[in-house]
């Protein structure tokens, strides 16, 4: 079924959306989520080790984990992807925290130099940065 064209920016008016204010992950292990994160530098907002839900500040974004049980289990749906200043220094600040990258930080064709990350839940994030020559925009992360 179609909905028709997809208006212009112009055509648009005012924008409804102004962007994502937060992403939210399930994790089985509140503490060792908490301390993972923290490890990266984000930011304690609400919550923490003891308690089922936690909100973490990255910028003006926010991250939120959710207690889920033992027993629940998720597939892969995705990659999260956060913009930062310098990927290289924070992926050594995740090797002397002792997290596990997939690989160095690496230049894409799309623009940006980016690493991977799991996270201890099986999340899959994306750390990047513009390469200031184009590219794609913002999110652009690929593979």
């Amino acid at each position: 079924m179609s909905s028709g064209p997809i208006p212009s920016e112009a055509d648009a008016g005012p924008r409804p959306l102004e962007g994502i204010s937060a992403v939210t992950l399930a994790t089985h292990d509140m503490a060792r989520a908490v301390r993972f994160y923290q490890a990266l530098g984000f930011t304690l907002c609400h919550g923490g080790a003891g308690v089922p839900f936690t909100s973490l500040q990255a910028g003006a974004c926010f991250l939120n984990l959710l207690s889920q049980p033992a027993g629940r289990s998720w597939s892969w749906w995705g990659r999260v992807i956060f913009r930062v200043a310098d990927v290289d220094a924070l992926h050594r600040r995740a090797l002397a925290a002792g997290l596990r990258p997939e690989g160095a930080p690496r230049d894409a064709p799309w623009g940006e130099r980016y690493f991977h990350l799991t996270d201890p839940d099986g999340h899959e994030l994306s750390f990047a940065q513009p390469l200031g020559r184009g590219g794609l925009g913002p999110g652009g992360a690929g593979p």
